[in-house]
């Protein structure tokens, strides 16, 4: 991470990384990678995966998207993305 400002979390082993979203947003910034999180509760009525992760620009060449049923389904997916496209996600 640029820049530690002392925001390494102390992981729980029992919780996901649902934990550790804003600080992976966070970061992401840093990179120069624009990034979003988001809740449409219009999907979540119609029992689609309601959550939806987002980022452009920086070093990735392409936007991406990546959607989930819980938050931690959808941040795994977008970490796994975000990690393809060649970014060291520290988290």
């Amino acid at each position: 991470m640029t820049g530690n400002r002392g925001r390494w979390p102390k992981i729980d082993e029992e919780r996901g990384v649902e934990d550790v979203t804003l600080l992976i947003l966070e970061w992401l910034g840093e990179q120069g990678v624009n990034a979003m999180i988001r809740m449409d509760a219009g999907r979540l009525a119609d029992n689609a995966p309601a959550w939806t992760f987002a980022a452009s620009g920086g070093p990735l060449a392409h936007g991406m998207r990546a959607d989930g049923r819980t938050v931690q389904q959808c941040m795994s997916v977008a970490l796994a993305r975000l990690r393809g496209s060649g970014l060291s996600v520290p988290f």
